[in-house]
């Protein structure tokens, strides 16, 4: 089994590797800001900024500029327009328009020019779902080819490459589902369902093994730009009824091990799933359910997702797991699965509490870089696969769980452990008025 992930004192946390591209020079007689990283800006000027991007035939932008610039340039110009000015200024400088190409120069410049396109359409290949992208790609290889064959080869795999990750990301978290979708329930949970997962999956290990391969197939159709485009929101996790006090507690019980194991794993965001839906009022309610818990396990793992501090528990349990992922010696130990709508939350307050441009109109680099920092972290635990043999039953079952509302599960809680108070006995009453047509 694999340890849980170890805390970390402050100066065992892991600093990400230097992101230092080279200086741009200054355009249109304006000074980028001052170097940051080993000479990225801390702040300059779209213009300059693309310019930095471009490849010469003596410069190549460091990767982590690429990726950094990449994913923060859509928030003032479109990728399609970003691509078409990157070509056009390849075509000036390497004067691709004039009838004779000084080939020597260009054998110098083709290379970089492919491993930027191969970069881009690798990392972001949504932005060359427009057939006009796809244009300005054939039109800037073509007029290096005739220097050398082998660029229009690697062109065609390239776009190869592309066509097939735009095939796979058409396949999104909905065609995860195919036919299993989850059927939503206004009303209460069956008798049934509490029989119905224990007949599955008794051991909680396992179904934590598979709560990780469905989180990280979900994460694979995650893109870096989605960070700066949009934000998403988790959706809950409801909880199930059992029909006795003793069968409510074993299956907490049963959930309250599969957390632990998605906590060992590294499987962040399926133990706050869990922990939230211990807590929900239906749930926590059942007093008499709960005492016959026993509850030490899950006031340690509640105590790692404590809220209090900005989650400064789970930060450093991600921290611990994310050092214990690059010191891996095994499959098991690269997982990293962040608990995802601290995430977005992260890095929306990020993008909403610094500016993105400065008051000089400098487009604030040293942000973005920050951005990157994060997103670029996401995305390299997002490519780990899993190394869980996959079960069939389980994951299907989980896919197409039900999913109730809670009124609902109001219902079921109250007709497990009856209304304690008066505003309890009323819910209780108008919960049954409205869903089950009594009074």
């Amino acid at each position: 089994m694999v340890g849980m992930p170890r805390t970390l004192s402050t100066s065992d946390m892991v600093t990400p590797g230097s992101l230092g591209p080279p200086h741009p020079e200054p355009t249109d007689g304006e000074q980028a800001g001052q170097p940051l990283l080993d000479g990225a800006p801390s702040s300059a000027s779209l213009d300059t900024l693309i310019e930095q991007l471009v490849p010469k035939a003596d410069y190549y932008p460091e990767k982590a500029y690429i990726f950094t610039f990449l994913l923060s340039s859509r928030l003032f110009i479109e990728p399609q327009e970003l691509l078409a000015r990157v070509c056009h200024l390849c075509i000036e400088q390497q004067q691709l328009d004039k009838p004779v190409l000084d080939k020597a120069q260009v054998r110098k410049f083709g290379p970089k020019l492919l491993q930027l396109l191969a970069e881009w359409t690798e990392t972001f290949p949504r932005d060359f779902q427009e057939e006009s992208t796809i244009s300005h790609l054939k039109d800037v290889v073509g007029r290096i080819a005739p220097c050398d064959e082998a660029y229009r080869k690697r062109m065609h795999q390239l776009l190869q490459a592309l066509h097939q990750k735009l095939a796979a990301l058409g396949q999104g978290p909905e065609s995860l589902l195919g036919t299993d979708k989850p059927i939503s329930y206004r009303n209460k949970p069956p008798a049934s369902i509490h029989r119905e997962l224990l007949s599955i999956c008794s051991d909680p290990y396992t179904l934590a093994q598979q709560l990780t391969h469905i989180e990280l197939e979900r994460l694979q159709h995650i893109g870096p730009e989605e960070f700066v485009q949009a934000f998403v929101n988790k959706d809950p996790l409801a909880s199930t009824k059992p029909s006795k006090k003793k069968q409510r507690a074993q299956v907490i019980e049963f959930f309250i091990d599969v957390a632990r194991e998605c906590f060992n794993i590294g499987n962040f965001n399926s133990l706050m799933a869990i922990t939230s839906g211990m807590n929900m009022s239906p749930v926590s309610r059942l007093k008499k359910t709960w005492a016959k818990v026993k509850t030490a396990k899950f006031f340690i793992l509640e105590h790692q997702m404590d809220p209090t501090g900005n989650f400064c528990n789970y930060r450093t349990a991600l921290r611990g797991a994310a050092h214990r992922s690059l010191t891996a010696h095994s499959s098991r130990e690269k997982i990293v699965i962040p608990f995802f709508s601290l995430l977005i939350k992260d890095i929306y307050f990020l993008n909403e509490g610094c500016a993105n441009r400065l008051p000089n109109g400098h487009i604030n680099f040293e942000k973005f870089l920050e951005l990157a920092k994060q997103v670029g972290e996401f995305i390299t635990w997002k490519q780990v696969e899993c190394p869980f043999e996959q079960d069939p039953s389980i994951t299907h079952y989980l896919h197409t769980a039900p999913i109730f509302s809670e009124d609902g599960l109001y219902l079921a809680s109250y007709e497990s452990e009856s209304p304690e108070n008066q505003t309890e006995k009323e819910r209780w009453k108008s919960l049954r008025s409205s869903i089950l047509g009594k009074t």
